[in-house]
């Protein structure tokens, strides 16, 4: 029962990073402009994102449009993109593998032993989701804090962390947290299986006791 409750804990956990990756590939919220000294327009805001930046105007209207190419994005949101699309993969391919070891499942004729390998492989690829996404999120922001207190940088040009990198070291920290349970399950599983599976203390019944004490009995007699 325990043990049902932690693996839909795991899953839940590991869906909302999921969902929390997919959105941050597609969100263009990583890059927003900064409102510094003399760039004081407030009523225009700059989003830049891995797919397209955006403009909104007096929280009004907003206009978007997809880059032109790759080589038109600086190198850090370039290996963003990527590594964040690897991460998207990763976090759906974990998230399967759960389902199918799940013990509520029925998959064919799967032996529990095996259905524990299965989840230990969806718990390692949660945890490897989570440091793929943690690479571009945690670049991502170190560029922009950099630029930002580098006075040769223009004040048009400086950035501020978006709502994108935020959310996307919640859904990091979740898939991790996914990935942990779901390791920690098979290894209390394994300790479980250990045990139940050590050798039973040898009992001898009734009926071995009155044929032992029948064979003394005989053994007697004849002797006398």
């Amino acid at each position: 029962m325990v043990g049902g409750a932690l693996q839909i804990a795991g899953l839940l956990v590991g869906g909302i990073g999921m969902i929390g990756t997919f959105a941050v590939t597609g969100m263009p919220q990583w890059r927003v402009s900064a409102f510094i000294e003399n760039n004081i327009i407030v009523f225009e805001t700059i989003w830049e994102g891995l797919w397209m930046h955006c403009i909104r105007q007096a929280n009004i209207r907003m206009q978007c449009k997809v880059y032109d190419s790759v080589l038109a994005l600086s190198p850090d949101l370039q290996a963003s993109r990527g590594l964040m699309c690897a991460g998207s993969v990763l976090s759906f391919l974990a998230f399967m593998v759960a389902i199918i070891g799940m013990k509520c499942t029925r998959c064919g004729q799967s032996s529990w032993q095996a259905k524990g390998y299965i989840i230990l492989t969806a718990g390692i690829l949660f945890i490897l989701s989570g440091a793929v996404e943690l690479i571009p999120v945690c670049w991502v922001a170190n560029t922009i804090i950099s630029d930002f207190y580098n006075p040769m940088v223009n004040v048009a040009q400086k950035r501020e962390l978006g709502e994108a990198l935020y959310l996307g070291w919640v859904a990091a920290f979740c898939l991790i947290a996914a990935g942990a349970i779901f390791c920690c399950f098979c290894r209390c599983c394994e300790k479980t299986r250990s045990y139940g599976y050590s050798a039973p203390t040898y009992y001898p019944t009734h009926s071995q006791h009155l044929h032992r004490k029948t064979e003394s009995s005989y053994s007697k007699s004849q002797y006398v």
